[in-house]
């Protein structure tokens, strides 16, 4: 795609999640969560979790943990990615000899963070269920292990696709698979373990996808910096 049609992409994939933030705000709402919290778009909301679960505050705790383990996975990566740019920082002795990409990716992290607090503040749904240690239900919305899944690993494709030239393309599909594999089970795995309604996980994956489409405008077009 040309910088162009990301770009509209970008602007498509940011209406359509400020849409989608104020339907689960205002449309069909109902005291239908845990100590009659209220739930945007109840009807779906309660309708998908009724074909995994007949009983309130159930959950899969084994899909559950699972998935909390591919966050850290994802957290790693953030780790790795940082250790990459302080290198070069060390090693090159100016900020401005980093890597563009690497620097880049950082800001997208540091906003991913952003986000996640302050949707931590500004509660859009609660959770359906009352987490095991917990009194209250606790902010829902959106998934932020899908919204960080979705980020990091999503980046990594467009790092790969933007380091990796011909001769290394095979590298580059591994890393590729690998990454959309993870995601997919991430969203798997949260869809089902009963942790999140359904509209929390949509919002991870329309934020996470916005946050990529943004970031991909600053790679069309640059250099390769892995040459033949």
């Amino acid at each position: 795609m040309n910088k162009s049609t990301i770009i509209k992409l970008f602007i498509f994939l940011l209406l359509l999640t400020g849409g989608w933030i104020y339907l689960v705000l205002y449309v069909d709402v109902a005291n239908v969560g845990p100590n009659n919290t209220a739930i945007g778009l109840s009807t779906v909301n309660t309708w998908f979790r009724d074909l995994f679960f007949s009983n309130p505050n159930e959950y899969y705790d084994q899909i559950y943990k699972a998935t909390e383990y591919l966050g850290y996975l994802a957290l790693a990566a953030c780790v790795g990615m940082a250790c990459v740019g302080l290198y070069q920082l060390i090693k090159r002795k100016s900020l401005l000899k980093v890597d563009r990409p690497i620097i880049i990716t950082g800001v997208l992290y540091v906003v991913t963070i952003g986000l996640y607090v302050l949707f931590e503040k500004v509660i859009i749904n609660y959770r359906p269920v009352i987490m095991e240690g917990e009194t209250e239900p606790e902010a829902s919305f959106p998934s932020s292990h899908t919204m960080l899944i979705v980020v990091v690993l999503g980046s990594l494709i467009i790092l790969s696709r933007h380091y990796f030239n011909l001769k290394h393309a095979a590298i580059s599909a591994i890393m590729q698979a690998v990454c959309v594999f993870l995601i997919g089970l991430m969203i798997a795995g949260r869809l089902i373990c009963g942790v999140h309604w359904l509209t929390d996980i949509i919002g991870g994956i329309l934020i996470g996808f916005t946050l990529l489409a943004l970031y991909a405008i600053f790679y069309v077009g640059k250099k390769k910096y892995i040459e033949e």
